[in-house]
C-alpha cells in the first residue's frame, strides 16, 4: 500500500455534512480531501422542498451536484473510493483505502446512517417515485390528506404513525412484527389511527399506490407508504478507533463535533437521530471550525 500526500482534514463520505464541511475548510484555505463511497441517502431525495433557499424544492442527486461543485470551487480533493480503516499513529491518523494511505491530523466522519427497507420488489425506485418514504419530517406536508400506511415494527412504527396524525386522518399502521401491543393499539386508536397486523409478503406496489392483501381476499389500498424500520449508523471506522457511542449506536459528540477521540469529528446522521440536511451542514460547519482554529493554533 502505497503512502499518499498529507492533507490538514480527511473527510469520509460525501453526503451534505461532508461535502458542506469540506467547502468551509476549503474558504479556511486547509488542504482537504473528501473520500466519497456513493452511500450518501441524500441521493435517494426525489425533491424536498424543506430546505432552505429551495422553495419550489430539490432534488437529492441536484443538491450533491451543486454542493459537491461547491467544494471543488473552494479547493477540496474528492475522490470516489471506500475507506477500510483509520488507524491512529503520533499525531495523526492514517487513512487507509484502496492501495492508499494519507495521512492527517484531523479527520471527520460524515459517514451516515444505513435505512432499513422493506423487503419488497422495487422498493428503491419506489423511493424515487415518491411511493416509498423514509422521512416523515422532509415529506410529510406533501402526503396531506392522503391514504398512508406506516409499515412498522415496535416503537419506532408507533412513533411515526402518530407522528403523522398531523397531515392526515387516514393513517394505517401496518405492524409486521407479530402481535401488537395491546395498549400500544389503544393508544393509536384513540388518535385516529387504524392498526393491522400483517405480514411483510402482504404489502406490493400497485401502479402508483400500495396494496395490502389481507385474509379473506379482502384489499386495503393506499396512496404512500412510509418506512418505519429504523436506521443503523455507520460507525464501525470510529468504533475501530474506539470512540463512544449512544444506546443506538450514535457517535457521542462534544459541543465542537468532537469524538471521545480527540481530534475525530463527526457530523450528520452518524451522530443523532434527526436526519436533515440542514442539520448535518450545520454540525459540519461546527466541526470546520473547530478544526480550522486548532490547526491556526498550531502554527502561532
Amino acid at each position: 500500500m502505497s503512502r499518499g500526500k498529507d492533507w490538514d482534514v480527511v473527510i469520509i463520505g460525501a453526503g451534505p455534512a461532508g461535502l458542506a464541511g469540506a467547502t468551509y475548510l476549503g474558504r479556511f484555505r486547509r488542504k482537504v480531501l473528501v473520500i466519497d463511497g456513493s452511500t450518501s441517502r441524500a441521493r435517494w431525495i426525489p425533491e424536498s422542498q424543506n430546505i432552505p433557499g429551495f422553495c419550489h424544492g430539490i432534488g437529492g442527486t441536484e443538491l450533491l451536484a451543486q454542493m459537491k461543485a461547491q467544494a471543488l470551487h473552494y479547493g477540496a480533493e474528492i475522490r470516489a473510493a471506500t475507506v477500510e480503516a483509520i488507524s491512529a499513529t503520533e499525531g495523526a491518523f492514517l487513512t487507509h483505502f484502496e492501495t492508499e494511505v494519507c495521512r492527517s491530523p484531523y479527520v471527520l466522519l460524515a459517514t451516515g446512517v444505513k435505512d432499513e427497507l422493506p423487503a419488497i420488489a422495487g422498493v428503491e425506485e419506489a423511493i424515487l417515485r415518491k411511493q416509498l418514504k423514509i422521512c416523515p419530517i422532509c415529506d410529510a406536508f406533501e402526503a396531506t390528506g392522503a391514504r398512508i400506511a406506516v409499515i412498522g415494527s415496535g416503537e419506532h412504527g408507533d412513533r411515526e404513525a402518530e407522528f403523522l396524525v398531523t397531515y392526515s386522518e387516514r393513517i394505517t399502521l401496518i405492524h409486521i412484527d407479530g402481535p401488537h401491543d395491546p395498549a400500544a393499539t389503544a393508544r393509536l386508536r384513540r388518535q385516529g389511527i387504524e392498526v393491522i397486523e400483517a405480514p411483510m409478503a402482504a404489502i406490493e406496489l400497485a401502479g402508483a399506490g400500495w396494496r395490502l392483501r389481507l385474509p379473506r381476499e379482502e384489499i386495503r389500498t393506499f396512496d404512500v407508504c412510509y418506512a418505519a424500520l429504523g436506521c443503523t449508523p455507520r460507525h464501525a471506522l470510529a468504533a475501530g478507533l474506539g470512540a463512544h457511542m449512544d444506546d443506538k449506536k450514535s457517535l457521542t459528540v462534544n459541543a465542537h463535533q468532537e469524538t471521545s477521540v480527540r481530534n475525530l469529528y463527526a457530523a450528520g446522521d452518524v451522530v443523532r437521530g434527526l436526519n436533515q440536511v440542514v442539520v448535518a451542514a450545520a454540525e459540519a460547519a461546527i466541526a470546520a471550525t473547530d478544526i480550522h482554529n486548532k490547526l491556526r493554533r498550531a502554527h502561532t
